[in-house]
This record gives C-alpha cells, structure tokens and sequence, in this order.
C-alpha cells in the first residue's frame, strides 16, 4: 500500500472516509468498519456471494456439442461419444462454450482469458494451459493427437469444428 496516498486520503477526508475510499480504490468490492453486527456482516456476505455467482454463472444454459461430446453447461457435465459422462468446471464449460462459438478460429491467450476468467484478468501465464490439459484429459478420445481442442504454437488454441 503507498503510505504517502494514504496519508493524503486521510488528510483530505478524515480517517474513517478516507480509509473507505482507498479501500475501494485499491480493488475492494466493499468495506465495513468496526464495530459491526453480525446481520449486516452476514448480509454483506451474502450481496457478495450474488454477485460473484452471477457473473460465474455458465453463459449457456442450453446443450451444444463440441467434437462429437455434448456439453450440459447446466449441469456441469458432457456426454461422451461413448456414452460415459464426465463432471466439468465452470472454467471447462466456459472454454468449450467459446470454442465451439468461434469454430476454426485460433482464439489467443488473451481471449481465453477473458471468457473464462473475466477481462482484465491474468493469472499465471501456465493456468490457461493446465486448464486445457486437464480438458483434454477428461473429453479427448486421444490426449496425445487431440481433435477437438488443438494447440497452435506461439498463438494459442483452435477448435476445428
């Protein structure tokens, strides 16, 4: 935290507005100050929880069919072509979504990053490939030669549709 902006907001402000202010400038999605009751911590709580599964909320509600494997974005789930049912994340579901949304398209980091992370948002520059590997894992008939989910070096991921 830079001490010098937080002296200057609390200067400007007083020190409970301006601990606030900072808070919620520095990234906060909300800030309580003691003392505090337990109901508006729980309720706190609770508005954040809404919000946050709200925007993690799979964007495809109805199946759709990626390479031969149907994808139930609804319950975290896709049907194999031979039948067998796997348990997918969030994050899957929402890779398989853009995917078959941009057939043929080599989709970089960047793109992926936004769909399934939200934009502006980087993780670890190895997340977005672990990701795919474990995917691959659980929906490629073949982990070694995958068809659905191809790797287009230096660029980034491609679904040939």
């Amino acid at each position: 935290m830079d001490v010098d902006r937080f002296k200057q907001y609390n200067d400007a402000f007083g020190h409970d507005e301006g601990d606030k202010v900072l808070g919620l400038e520095l990234g906060a999605d909300d800030f309580i100050m003691k003392p505090f009751g337990m109901r508006e911590l729980v309720a706190r709580v609770r508005a954040i929880s809404r919000r946050c599964y709200e925007r993690s909320a799979p964007r495809a509600s109805a199946s759709f069919s990626i390479g031969g494997v149907e994808v139930l974005p609804a319950e975290l789930r896709a049907k194999l072509p031979n039948g067998d049912v796997v348990e997918l994340s969030l994050r899957e579901v929402n890779l398989l979504s853009t995917f078959a949304a941009h057939p043929g398209a080599v989709l970089d980091r960047d793109t992926l990053f936004g769909a399934c992370w939200g934009v502006g948002k980087y993780p670890n520059s190895r997340t977005l490939d672990q990701h795919i590997a474990k995917l691959r894992k659980k929906i490629e008939h073949d982990r070694k030669a995958p068809a659905i989910i191809r790797t287009v070096r230096g660029v980034g991921y491609r679904y040939d549709g």
